[in-house]
């Protein structure tokens, strides 16, 4: 059967972490081609065997999968297709298209050289070389160009854009060691996997450029183009890898939601109406290439924060808690086990509430885990004073009188501080510390109902005897 949708690729080389600026154009790619029924493939581009790393590769793969993305067919190994590589370009050569060029790279330094200085456009001398004179000795494929009139792209982005054929030089498609050059590869996989649209940053327009010169010297029908601007920094900067939140590892290692982070590449450079925050369901749903904007999306640390906040909130317990799992298998190699994600789904309904990221949930749920004697932060120890642990004992009593639900504690506890002429905050602040030995933590409510009647109490007692052993001295 045909393919009817759009066919997109991401194509990354695996010499480094997953930046970000390639995690969003794998997400436009397969946004495009999900929102439309069609297909999105992935390509690894490993043919530089000196650089490629295995490592690198496997975590392009698992951070792509991290923000929900997946692919339709077995990735495709550029390295296995050199022969076919090597076989368009023998076309090429055969057909009259290109040439042999058997110039050194000495050679062909002092051919630029010359010029530079002459202001004419460099072309290798054996362009049109008599193959009489061809010598005994290795030589590169080159492309050969028209010379004259223009190259023209009609870009989804930003819409005609032309070349000079005269300042594109013969390209060379197959090096002198056989092996083919970047863009003969990326043109024929392109080609030959059916791909109907190549999304990808500006920076590929000079590619661009010397790739159609190949699909119209073959005679193959060229896909649909949109190039989107490069990502920005904060300070309008165009971002490099040495910027901290470059790469997508960033944003996982700190804890933001993976669906906020989807929905904030999607943002970055494409928008829909005033929409901010959306669900990938809304995504698929909206996105076309239209929406795609000429100016350079810049980072907004702000943003991302206030998105992961919102998916925190409005996804399901369950959800956040196999998020939370993997979160710290990535961080610390150590997932939740059966029981304590059975523990993060029961406490999840406060934890969640105001959390910003991950992380934020996994500091509020250490009171379900702590073992007693609990080790308490001395900071946390030093914002309750003697006046407050001197109450223990009277507000254990009222707490232990309450019917033991939220309702019930939190109005004890109030009816307690204005009984002892306290502040609410001075009362909560105690429990707070008593029950969870730090300063971040759900509300006191919500954490004695979830460890019950008798390990709240038991949790008092210990902090105001923690107090007594040391002297008082927080």
């Amino acid at each position: 059967m045909p393919q009817i949708g759009p066919v997109t690729r991401f194509a990354p080389s695996p010499t480094g972490l997953l930046h970000i600026g390639g995690a969003r154009t794998a997400l436009f790619n397969w946004l495009y081609a999900k929102a439309n029924g069609g297909k999105f493939l992935l390509r690894i581009e490993d043919t530089d065997r000196a650089r490629h790393n295995p490592v690198a590769e496997d975590s392009i793969l698992e951070d792509l999968a991290w923000i929900g993305l997946d692919w339709d067919e077995t990735p495709i190994r550029q390295s296995t297709r050199l022969g076919r590589h090597r076989e368009i370009a023998l076309q090429l050569l055969q057909s009259g298209a290109a040439y042999r060029c058997y110039s050194t790279p000495g050679d062909i330094q002092t051919h630029r050289d010359e010029s530079k200085r002459s202001g004419v456009p460099f072309a290798s001398p054996w362009r049109d070389a008599d193959p009489a004179t061809y010598p005994d000795r290795p030589y590169a494929i080159r492309l050969r160009s028209p010379g004259t009139g223009l190259t023209v792209l009609e870009d989804c982005v930003y819409g005609e854009i032309s070349w000079r054929n005269d300042s594109l030089e013969d390209l060379v498609i197959l090096r002198t060691d056989g092996s083919p050059t970047y863009n003969l590869a990326a043109t024929v996989d392109d080609h030959d996997s059916g791909i109907s649209h190549v999304i990808r940053g500006d920076d590929h327009l000079a590619n661009t450029a010397k790739q159609i010169l190949i699909y119209t010297s073959l005679n193959w029908k060229l896909p649909i183009f949109a190039h989107v601007p490069l990502i920005h920094s904060e300070s309008g900067k165009k971002l490099s890898k040495r910027d901290g939140a470059a790469g997508l590892s960033y944003y996982r290692h700190a804890g933001y939601h993976p669906e906020a982070v989807r929905n904030y590449l999607t943002r970055l450079g494409w928008s829909h109406g005033n929409e901010e925050f959306f669900t990938v369901e809304q995504a698929l749903k909206w996105f076309d290439l239209r929406g795609l904007r000429k100016s350079p999306a810049r980072l907004d640390e702000k943003k991302i924060v206030n998105l992961s906040k919102q998916h925190i909130a409005a996804d399901s317990d369950q959800s956040l808690a196999s998020h939370v799992s993997s979160f710290l298998g990535y961080r610390n190699n150590s997932p939740l086990s059966g029981s304590a994600s059975s523990a993060y789904c029961r406490a999840m309904h406060c934890l969640k509430s105001g959390s910003k990221t991950l992380k934020d949930i996994t500091a509020k749920a250490r009171f379900l885990f702590l073992s007693r004697p609990i080790e308490y932060d001395p900071e946390a120890m030093r914002l309750i004073g003697d006046a407050q642990l001197n109450l223990i004992p009277a507000l254990t009593r009222a707490l232990a009188a309450a019917n033991w639900n939220r309702d019930e504690l939190e109005s004890a506890t109030r009816a307690f501080a204005e009984k002892e002429g306290m502040g609410l905050g001075k009362i909560t602040q105690l429990l707070r510390v008593s029950l969870s030995g730090c300063k971040l933590s759900p509300s006191v409510f919500d954490m004695m109902v979830l460890l019950g009647r008798t390990e709240s109490m038991e949790r008092l007692e210990d902090v105001r005897k923690t107090h007594a052993i040391s002297g008082g001295q927080n």
